[in-house]
């Protein structure tokens, strides 16, 4: 029967191998194992049963066999909701391009208006003229060719005006940001996440393979009453030579033949160890402690094995000994196998009696481990009596502790330093996992996710909660334990546009993908990720690890405030153009700035500008200030500080010169006026010039820091000194412009330069801190 042709109500059975081919229930079988990490994202398969009958589409089957009736198919599924989810949802556009069309749009009209009215005031005197004279009807060539360049001066302005050199600042800066990513081990699939994830108030992290390592392993033993506590590869070994010869033996005997892994060597010659990640943690804390897998298992035999089921919740085998007899070993759930314990093996190695305050003893390092989001498993074995035959069952008493292991998927290095990082850069960071609410709030603590005041809620809580609830709980909310792929998609929606906040999301597996994609940025893995979650993500972790997020967040950032510092740049340029060009034009009539020069100014302001302030890489400073949000100002109260400051220094300078100039430099003649517009368009390059290196930081005085390391910062400086130089010196008729002196060169230079000192002496005018935040 095809998978297609399934209704609800259809029986189908299920084997070891098979894939769930929709959601049903479970109706009898026998131990049943299901891998549900395509859903889930959790490692650990799950025991279905009576108890626990659900089974979903896309999930397999591990172990056992079992009917289910189906209850949903197609779209209807959890896997078909998943889907729909990822299909839904669509490419919103950014923070940063929402703020930036708003900038180009204030910036276009302001320049549509100075453009109008510089037409009009130099305009209206020729048509009041004609008004006056009653020839406004008649009008000759000059007339036209007069109103022509008053028009092609308006034109000018609004070129000018117009931030056509924005988006090439913005690509600039995420290429550039997007190639230097790279390097620090996160692929950019979105070339826009790069400044979205310098946005972000929120981090919606995955627990497995993000936070933790997605290798389950002993973390600590107690064996003979000694606690070890494994935090590094030799701790095991140190610990195997403090044991008793003969308790170490049992212990190894036990790990190595009670389990269904398996360790073999790949066709590279490197050791694998296969099986559930629990067994793979235990044989490889028995290898680390020096144990042979192959050696121990060729010294007996194995006769008879009784596996897991979650009814015993206990593994049991019988083993025949070299020189005869059996032995029995045991391990699971250590309140059941220390409870058919009666003697445990002590710090000499000798078997004693178990009385009440080793067991009162043994039950609290047990429930230590377990605080601490352990899983513990109970190791304990029997000398079987002559009389046993291997028909009878294995007893379920009387067995020897042989000591109990903790195993935990360990948090990985660095990530508790990655946490307080975004904390204190104003990223908040929440915890969403699939795993148990317990395990979930000890790793959430120990990297510093969960705090005194925040709340650890489970996804089947967090599903009835009302529209008014939810905007109560997900402030506070830090962790979301036992959540669906839907819990996680639903809670990214509700930060989104509930609370305004620009959300990133980690993710590895497909259950992720819904999330990956309603989020502002989704951040998948790319070593445990699934192709679906790669797909999905707008960048790819390379090495699955937290820290690299941090990286992505501080280079967010910096394309952020290049972006700024561009504006900023950009805006100071435009202003003062627009004013002297006005202001001449009002009081003069004419404009000292031409058509020529002033798109020379603009392809300095624009391309150049653009591609020296977008190459700038970033400092740590970035991560010491809030997040800018969604409903942060991309010009901030610092930057008008920077432009209006600035501006009114340049356009004093430039009315200096427009009406002390001749006298300043002693200029008569016919070429008198040429000479004098040139100094001034001289003046303003270089003026543009030195407040390029003073816009390289918009707060910090000392602008000069690492502009040598910068190549490209350094040979765009240069090449516009040049160019000027050309343009001033040899390209007169082109550019209306005369070749100056050296003390008119030295001047226009000073000038500049005199930028530089008033620019930080306007840094020091305090404006009100974190404005920028939202």
């Amino acid at each position: 029967m095809l998978i297609d042709d399934l209704l609800p109500g259809d029986v189908v059975h299920l084997a070891v191998g098979d894939q769930v081919p929709a959601d049903g229930l479970f109706i009898s079988g026998y131990s049943v194992l299901v891998n549900e990490s395509s859903l889930t994202g959790e490692s650990e398969p799950v025991v279905i049963n009576e108890d626990n009958p659900f089974l979903l589409s896309g999930t397999k089957v591990l172990d056992g066999s079992c009917k289910m009736l189906v209850t949903a198919v197609g779209m209807r599924t959890q896997w078909g909701k998943l889907m729909a989810a990822i299909t839904e949802s669509g490419d919103d556009e950014t923070p940063l391009q929402v703020k930036l069309n708003k900038v180009a749009n204030i910036i276009g009209n302001i320049g549509l208006c100075f453009a109008l009215l510089t037409f009009v005031v130099l305009s209206q005197g020729l048509v009041a003229q004609k008004y006056l004279d009653g020839l406004l009807l008649s009008w000759s060539g000059d007339d036209v060719l007069e109103i022509l360049q008053h028009f092609s001066v308006a034109v000018t302005i609004i070129v000018v005006a117009v931030p056509e050199g924005l988006p090439l600042a913005v690509t600039l800066s995420l290429a550039f940001a997007m190639k230097k990513m790279m390097k620090d081990k996160a692929l950019v699939r979105q070339l826009a996440a790069c400044e979205t994830m310098g946005s972000a108030t929120i981090i919606c992290s995955d627990k497995t393979g993000t936070l933790t390592t997605n290798r389950m392993s002993v973390v600590k033993a107690c064996v003979c009453g000694n606690t070890i506590e494994v935090n590094s590869p030799r701790a095991p070994s140190i610990f195997s030579s403090e044991l008793p010869e003969a308790a170490l033996e049992i212990l190894l005997e036990s790990i190595f033949n009670n389990t269904a892994g398996e360790v073999v060597i790949s066709q590279d010659g490197r050791r694998q160890i296969l099986g559930t990640p629990t067994e793979v943690a235990l044989l490889d804390f028995a290898l680390l402690m020096g144990g042979g897998f192959k050696e121990k298992r060729q010294e007996t035999k194995v006769v008879k094995v009784e596996p897991f089921n979650s009814t015993k919740k206990r593994m049991s085998i019988i083993l025949e000994l070299p020189g005869g007899g059996y032995r029995a070993h045991c391990k699971g759930a250590s309140e059941v196998v220390l409870a058919a314990c009666d003697k445990f093996i002590d710090a000499r190695g000798s078997i004693v009696a178990l009385n009440n305050t080793t067991t009162n003893k043994l039950n609290g390092i047990i429930e230590t481990f377990s605080k601490e989001a352990l899983r513990t498993l109970c190791l304990a074995y029997r000398e079987m009596d002559d009389g046993f035959s291997i028909d009878e069952p294995i007893p379920l008493r009387g067995y020897t502790c042989i000591g109990i292991v903790g195993i935990k998927d360990p948090v990985r290095p660095g990530v508790r330093q990655s946490v307080a990082t975004c904390r204190s850069a104003g990223i908040e960071v929440r915890m969403i996992t699939g795993d148990n609410i317990n395990t979930a709030k000890a790793i959430a603590r120990e990297c510093g996710i969960l705090t005194e005041d925040g709340i650890a809620i489970e996804g089947a809580e967090f599903r009835e909660k009302n529209h008014k609830e939810l905007i109560e709980l997900i402030p506070k909310m830090q962790v979301l334990a036992r959540s669906s792929p839907l819990d996680k998609h639903t809670l990214v929606k509700h930060l989104r546009t509930t609370f305004n906040e620009v959300v990133a999301v980690t993710g590895d597996g497909t259950n992720d993908a819904p999330a990956l994609r309603e989020a502002d940025i989704g951040l998948a893995m790319g070593i445990a990720g699934t192709e679906v979650a790669k797909e999905s993500a707008d960048v790819v972790i390379l090495d699955d690890n937290f820290s690299t997020i941090v990286t992505v967040a501080k280079w967010g950032r910096s394309v952020y405030v290049n972006i700024q510092k561009f504006v900023q740049f950009q805006l100071t340029v435009n202003v003062v153009a627009l004013l002297v060009n006005f202001s001449s034009a009002c009081f003069t009539g004419d404009a000292p700035l031409t058509a020529v020069q002033l798109l020379w100014v603009n392809m300095i302001m624009d391309t150049l500008g653009a591609l020296a302030l977008a190459t700038e890489p970033p400092d740590d400073n970035l991560m010491k200030k809030a997040p800018v949000g969604r409903r942060g100002k991309f010009i901030t109260k610092v930057m008008w500080r920077n432009i209006l400051g600035q501006s009114i220094f340049q356009f004093a300078v430039m009315w200096y010169l427009q009406t002390q100039g001749k006298y300043l430099f002693g200029l008569e003649g016919s070429d008198a006026d040429t000479v004098l517009n040139t100094i001034i368009f001289n003046t303003f390059v270089f003026c543009q010039v030195f407040n390029e290196i003073s816009s390289r930081d918009m707060d910090e005085i000392n602008v000069l820091k690492g502009l040598l390391d910068n190549s490209i910062f350094m040979g765009i400086l240069a090449g516009t000194t040049i160019f000027q130089f050309i343009i001033v010196q040899f390209l007169g008729d082109f550019a209306d412009t005369m070749p100056l002196t050296q003390l008119q060169w030295l001047v226009s230079v000073l000038f500049g330069l005199l930028g530089m000192p008033i620019a930080a002496a306007i840094k020091l005018i305090p404006v009100e801190p974190h404005e920028e935040g939202n």
